[in-house]
């Protein structure tokens, strides 16, 4: 089982979004045993909050299944119990190598260098713009699925 970690700024706007659409794409590809998923924040704004209301409101647009989410904040824990751990922005991995101590065995990465477009997606937070959130994180997590099966840590299926 390949298990991966979205991470965002606070865990309720982009990481949300990223878990439950990776899990939403697994579903439809038949790997939903093959995959887990999960989220954090890095700071401690948001702990104990669900998931963003713009958020919410675009995961239902899309017909995608959430959660009772609550925000919580990365752990060392998260390091030894993810093989994948993806921010969404620069600043984002910043924080979580020196939360974690560095990234000795390669685990982190940006979500969209995952695409033809390697980048930071913006935080609606500040944006207020789903949309874009919705479009960036959906093919980050399309590109991160292909990944995965070409370098054969999923059924090619």
């Amino acid at each position: 089982m390949v298990k991966i970690l979205f991470v965002c700024h606070g865990n309720i706007c982009r990481s949300t979004m990223a878990q439950y659409v990776m899990e939403d794409l697994a579903r439809r590809a038949g790997l939903e045993g093959d995959i887990l998923t999960d989220s954090a924040g890095t700071s401690t704004d948001e702990i104990g909050n669900p998931i963003h209301p713009g958020t919410r409101r675009k995961l239902d647009e899309m017909g995608v299944r959430y959660g009772d989410h609550r925000a919580r904040q990365l752990t060392a824990r998260d390091y030894r119990d993810f093989d994948y751990l993806v921010g969404m922005d620069g600043a984002n991995l910043r924080e979580m190598r020196r939360m974690l101590g560095g990234d000795p065995q390669g685990k982190m990465s940006l979500l969209l260098d995952h695409t033809d477009r390697p980048g930071s997606i913006a935080d609606p937070w500040y944006t207020g713009d789903f949309d874009a959130t919705w479009r960036d994180v959906l093919e980050g997590c399309q590109g991160l699925l292909e990944r995965l099966k070409r370098e054969g840590a999923l059924p090619a299926g």
